[in-house]
């Protein structure tokens, strides 16, 4: 009989690494593992005894014994009464190719693949945001999460509530290919009824996540021969879904109101829209638009897709009925997801339409995919049904909040002229128009290398190869703290590249104003002009240097200051806009309209004066 080999040392195979994730006894068995595959530990050696590894790694020896034992117990390993522990001789493990070898095969086999594909598949995102996007300091990207959101106590509570012995018993044992009853029910019961949607359990179909729910969409409404309206700009992926399914798009422009109903002139299969907050702009559709489009859904014959994309964050107004509440859910489908704070690990969405949809839904579903995790719905279930969905969303509702309304009024003090972003009830982002001169991708890129990240936006075009002068600023990534001093950043780089559209001044001794001439230019004038969100604002400086500010359509923001001249500067502090600091510039009047400068001469802002004073 062969004598088996003895292994004196393992140690240097298995890197044990004290910040990894995994517990030290869990990397011990798959670094085990991971030698056995690759021939390092021959089948029929002997390992090192528990206590002489344990010495060798630095751990305790009940961390080796255990991981030992499981390793037994799964067969990779055998114990050998009075002899030790052995690799199992049944274990085959996987012989390693050259390089150069796999690299033939792999190109081998992508050109026979591509001379067999059906279908052109769409080119690849042009923008990708860095991996390591946490380590820049002004991470203005929508849709990533800072790790203190994902509330992981109270999901490790309702996972470990799915897991207890009944409830495995329970969700791993049906091989039907039903939905979680739990989770229907909740969402049956909780979220939909905020949105105005009244549905049964047989009208609501579980998907492995939001994109799942359109592809399953388009699959069954969309087709060669078909025609689907497209939101412009709009979400990509739909646009491509739409592409590979044969069927021709229509790109229906988007306005502060949301999709411009009066230019979907065509006769419409399918009308895709994102009423609730437009991806990407983040405006909400108003009611009379949301009207039209029902209006026109049964006039014209088709059906509405409606993507309720961040439903849940409607803090700055009142939410608006969902479509499919306006409808009754007599032309409209809609798709929906669990937060985002959750989507990128849970991937939980679902649709709601009658019941002979949902069934053709879940066959196509089941033809694919099957339903999602019977774990991941289980646990979502006890997770809504705990209230913690609920505690998560008011957590969320205020943190968003706060970073919004920083980000908003950190673009309205350090705006460059031209610079302007939508009217929007809430939300994780802002959409950002510059000047017609703005190249947005390179000040993405310059932005960049200066620590900001911001997002551009030719992607959610039909047509990307044009230049843009927009871009986009996300807060789910960014802390309150550091939105101001990333947006003065990113005012300055705009300024410097000049990307701004800044008008320089003339000059000093032809068109600004001076000393006792800037003073009785501005005592007891009144100011009229618009924030970077679209306010009006109205300002009074009194003749004593007193400060009058109102903004808002019902003068509900409001705020007093003080102003004075001090050789050729005009001086103003607010108590609470603009930070509270005090802020110095030139002045010059064309007209009715005055131009704050700075040191620079560049144009800071504009406004009209609505009153003279008589010896102006």
């Amino acid at each position: 009989m062969k004598r088996p080999i003895t292994i004196k040392s393992i140690a240097p195979l298995l890197r044990i690494d004290a910040e990894s994730n995994l517990s030290l006894q869990a990397q011990l068995r798959t670094r085990i593992i991971e030698a056995i595959d690759k021939g390092a530990l021959a089948p029929g050696s002997k390992l090192p005894s528990s206590r002489k590894l344990a010495a060798e790694l630095g751990v305790g020896r009940n961390t080796v014994l255990l991981a030992y034992q499981m390793l037994i117990a799964e067969g990779h390993l055998t114990a050998r009464e009075r002899s030790g522990v052995f690799i199992a001789e049944r274990h085959t493990f996987r012989k390693s190719e050259s390089p150069g070898l796999i690299a033939g095969r792999r190109a081998r086999a992508r050109s026979i693949a591509r001379e067999k594909l059906k279908v052109a598949l769409p080119e690849a995102n042009n923008f990708r945001c860095p991996p390591d996007w946490q380590k820049y300091r002004y991470p203005f990207m929508e849709g990533r999460y800072d790790r203190s959101l994902f509330p992981v106590s109270e999901w490790r509570e309702a996972s470990r509530l799915a897991l207890a012995v009944h409830e495995v018993e329970a969700w791993s044992t049906d091989n039907s290919d039903a939905d979680d009853e739990a989770l229907i029910d909740q969402i049956r019961t909780k979220l939909l009824p905020r949105r105005g949607v009244s549905a049964g359990p047989d009208e609501i179909l579980i998907t492995a996540g939001e994109q799942q729910a359109l592809s399953l969409i388009v699959e069954l409404f969309a087709g060669r021969g078909l025609l689907v309206g497209l939101e412009e700009p709009g979400l990509r992926e739909m646009r491509e879904l739409v592409k590979l399914s044969g069927a021709e798009a229509d790109f229906i422009p988007v306005d502060d109101e949301g999709l411009v109903v009066s230019e979907a002139k065509r006769k419409y299969d399918l009308v895709y829209t994102t009423p609730s907050r437009q991806r990407p702009t983040g405006v909400t559709m108003s009611m009379e638009r949301r009207r039209a489009l029902i209006d026109a859904a049964h006039a014209r014959d088709f059906i509405i897709v409606e993507d309720d994309f961040e439903c849940e964050l409607n803090y700055l107004h009142d939410s608006l009925p969902a479509l499919y509440a306006l409808d009754n859910g007599a032309r409209v489908i809609y798709a929906a997801s669990l937060s985002k704070v959750l989507a990128p690990g849970v991937r939980l969405g679902f649709l709601v339409a009658p019941p002979d949809v949902i069934a053709a839904a879940r066959q196509l579903r089941d033809l694919t995919t099957r339903r999602p995790s019977p774990n991941n719905q289980r646990t979502a279930a006890f997770f809504l049904s705990l209230g913690h969905y609920d505690a998560m969303l008011h957590r969320l509702s205020k943190v968003f909040e706060e970073r919004l309304i920083a980000l908003r009024d950190a673009l309205n003090h350090y705006r460059p002229l031209s610079i302007a972003i939508p009217p929007i009830a809430g939300g994780t982002a802002y959409w950002v128009t510059g000047p017609k001169g703005l190249d947005a991708d390179r000040l993405v890129a310059m932005a960049q290398e200066r620590g900001i990240l911001i997002e551009p936006v030719k992607d959610f075009f039909a047509e990307p190869d044009r230049r843009r002068n927009m871009f986009r600023l996300g807060v789910t990534s960014i802390a309150s703290e550091n939105i101001r001093a990333g947006i003065k950043n990113l005012s300055d780089l705009m300024r410097a590249i000049g990307a701004a559209g800044h008008e320089p001044a003339a000059e000093k001794s032809e068109c600004w104003l001076w000393g006792q001439d800037l003073m009785r230019a501005l005592s007891g004038a009144t100011l009229l002009y618009k924030t970077v969100y679209g306010d009006p604002c109205t300002i009074e400086l009194l003749p004593d240097g007193k400060m009058l500010g109102r903004a808002g359509y019902a003068g509900e923001d409001r705020d007093q200051g003080e102003w004075r001249v001090e050789g050729d500067l005009w001086h103003r502090r607010w108590e609470k806009w603009a930070y509270g600091e005090e802020a110095a510039f030139h002045v010059s009047i064309d007209g009715d309209v005055l131009h704050w400068l700075n040191s620079q001469g560049d144009r800071v802002d504009t406004a009209l004066i609505a009153e003279k004073p008589e010896k102006a």
